[in-house]
């Protein structure tokens, strides 16, 4: 494909994902679409099935590979600071993938109650941030060239090192601030603790970023964060307080990043 042929494919993009009708179908498609079961299906009680499913997602076992993606995240923050563009394309690559894997490990169970399990809205909208991410790996409009900035700008940083620890734990939902989970917990494999780390990256080098991606990411961001907020705060305060602590990173820099990816860019700021 041509260079071209991308950059309109992209000017297409950012006008698109502006439009009303684009964010009210994104935000529908999030919040009404039913969960796919293969057994024990009762259309009345969808908010408990789409919360079993949740709590019995295939993420769950795969406890062998959390370290890795663990690990991973942090060699690539000190890559992007070494290295900056020479890694861009890796950057967006893992971001595509790691979205993906949301997407199936976090959206998918198998279980004995309601067999193959699918929260149908998520799985789509997380496959679709993931494409965003596949297709930022082509047109490389992130440019992570180191520049000076106001400290006011790094002030998401203690927000996503949070959600990026997450420090739980995990049988009685209670803090647990162990360092060790920075290098084993399923945080590495989680929408909600890593999309802050990826969003804080891409407002840290705003505007020199991919409008698109930023907007989407940080869109579904809101979304699924409000319903953490319903959960958490709403129905199970007493167990989920700081579970829900602990979402308020994806909360908070998914609306600077949304409020961000919809600001118009002056020429003064992409010199």
């Amino acid at each position: 494909m041509s260079k071209e042929y991308l950059e309109k494919v992209q000017e297409n993009l950012e006008s698109i994902t502006r439009k009303r009708w684009f964010l009210i179908l994104f935000i529908l498609i999030g919040t009404i679409i039913p969960p796919i079961v293969t057994k024990g299906y009762d259309h009345t009680q969808i908010g408990m099935i789409i919360q079993y499913i949740l709590r019995n997602a295939l993420i769950k076992y795969c406890s062998p590979v959390y370290p890795v993606f663990k690990i991973i995240p942090i060699v690539l923050i000190f890559a992007l600071i070494l290295f900056g563009n020479r890694i861009r394309r890796i950057f967006s690559l893992y971001g595509g993938i790691t979205y993906l894997l949301f997407a199936s490990l976090q959206g998918i169970a198998i279980t004995e109650k309601y067999g193959f399990g699918v929260v149908t809205g998520n799985f789509i909208l997380m496959v679709f941030v993931a494409i965003l991410w596949f297709w930022e790996s082509l047109v490389s409009k992130n440019d992570f060239t180191l520049q000076k900035l106001p400290l006011i700008r790094y002030w998401f940083v203690p927000l996503a090192f949070l959600a990026f620890w997450y420090p739980v734990d995990l049988k009685t939902m209670k803090p647990d601030f162990n360092l060790v989970y920075l290098f084993t917990n399923m945080a590495g494999l989680a929408f909600c603790t890593m999309t802050p780390v990826y969003l804080g990256i891409l407002t840290l080098y705003y505007p020199m970023v991919n409008i698109v991606t930023l907007r989407i990411t940080s869109l579904l961001g809101i979304i699924i964060g409000f319903w953490n907020m319903v959960v958490n705060f709403g129905i199970r305060p007493d167990i989920l307080w700081w579970n829900g602590v602990l979402h308020l990173p994806l909360v908070f820099i998914s609306i600077y990043a949304l409020i961000l990816s919809f600001r118009k860019i002056t020429k003064k700021e992409i010199i």
